[in-house]
C-alpha cells in the first residue's frame, strides 16, 4: 500500500552520497536508503571495501550503487570524488556527511586529556570537523549551482550536545581497549552542530535543508560492563541497535522533513531529557 503521506518517505529517483559508508552505522544508513528507493556513492578509504558493499548494495536492493575511495580531509581528494559521483549519476539530492574518525593508534585517542596530544587533536579535527565541512561545501556548492533541492544531514553525536558521564568509564573496554570520551571527540562532534545550522541559514532560502543527526551511544563490540553503566544512565535502560539509527536519516533525507532544517534531531533512548 502506498499514499500521499507513505509515498514522501521514498527516495526513488534521488542519488544520495554517504560518507564513512563502509563504517559500524555507515552500512545501515546505506542500506535504509536504498530500500527506499535511492541509488547510492558509498564513500570511505578503502577502495575494495566500498567496491564490494556496493556491489551488495546493488544486488540486493535493485538501486545503482557506486563505491569511491576518498580522505575527506583531503580537499583534492573531495573534488574528485564529487566529480566522479557526478559523472555517474548528474545529480546529488542527498548528502550523509557521516565520516568520522580516531587517531590511527586508537590507545592515543583514549589517552588522558592531561596528556592527549595535539598532532592526535589535529589528526581527528581534520576528519571530524575539516572532512565535514569539505564534503558539504563541494556537494552544497554542486546542489546551489544545479538548483537541487537537497537534503544534507550530518552526523554529530550525544557528546555533541552533551558533556559524558566519566564514571560509567571504570573497567569499560571496547574491542579490548579500556576506553573515555576524549575531548577531541566531543568538541568535533559539537562543532558539527554549529556548522549545520550555519549553512541552513545559509542555504535554506534556496532550497537546501541541512539537519544533524545526533546518535546516543550504539551497541557494537562495547564490553558487559560499560553496556550495564550506559544502559543505567538511559531511560530505555537499554543501548541503540545500530537499525535504529536508520529511520531518523530516511526521515530527514526525504520530503517528509520538507519544512526541517537547522535542527538537530536526538535518537538517544531519553538520555538527554535527564
Amino acid at each position: 500500500m502506498s499514499g500521499k503521506y507513505m509515498n514522501r518517505f521514498r527516495l526513488d529517483g534521488k542519488t544520495a552520497i554517504v560518507t564513512g559508508g563502509v563504517g559500524i552505522l555507515g552500512r545501515h544508513f546505506c542500506q535504509g536508503l536504498a530500500e527506499f528507493g535511492a541509488n547510492l556513492i558509498i564513500v570511505d578509504l578503502d577502495q575494495a571495501q566500498v567496491d564490494q558493499f556496493a556491489s551488495e548494495i546493488s544486488r540486493q536492493y535493485d538501486v545503482q550503487a557506486l563505491g569511491i575511495q576518498c580522505d575527506v580531509s583531503n580537499e583534492s581528494s573531495v573534488t574528485a570524488m564529487l566529480a566522479k559521483a557526478v559523472a555517474k549519476f548528474g545529480k546529488i539530492h542527498v548528502l550523509h556527511n557521516n565520516a568520522a574518525s580516531k587517531t590511527k593508534d586508537v590507545k592515543r585517542f583514549f589517552a588522558e586529556t592531561e596528556r592527549f596530544s595535539m598532532d592526535d587533536w589535529r589528526e581527528v579535527m581534520s576528519v571530524n570537523v575539516d572532512g565535514m565541512f569539505l564534503v558539504a561545501r563541494a556537494v552544497g556548492a554542486h546542489m546551489l549551482k544545479n538548483e537541487i533541492k537537497g537534503s544534507v544531514i550530518q552526523t554529530s553525536s550525544i557528546y555533541g550536545i552533551l558533556a559524558p558521564d566519566t564514571r560509567i568509564y571504570e573497567g569499560s573496554h571496547y574491542l579490548g581497549t579500556q576506553i573515555n570520551t576524549p575531548a577531541v571527540y566531543c568538541a568535533s562532534k559539537a562543532a558539527v552542530v554549529g556548522m549545520t545550522r550555519y549553512l541552513a541559514t545559509l542555504w535554506g532560502a534556496r532550497g537546501i535543508r541541512v539537519n544533524t543527526l545526533i546518535p546516543g551511544g550504539v551497541q557494537s563490540g562495547q564490553n558487559s560492563v560499560f553496556t550495564e553503566k550506559y544502559s543505567a544512565r538511559i531511560p530505555m535502560a537499554r543501548m541503540a541497535d545500530p537499525e535504529e539509527m536508520v529511520g531518523a536519516l530516511i526521515f530527514l533525507a526525504s520530503d517528509a522533513s520538507s519544512y526541517i532544517t537547522g535542527q538537530a534531531l536526538v535518537v538517544d533512548g531519553g538520555l538527554s531529557a535527564w
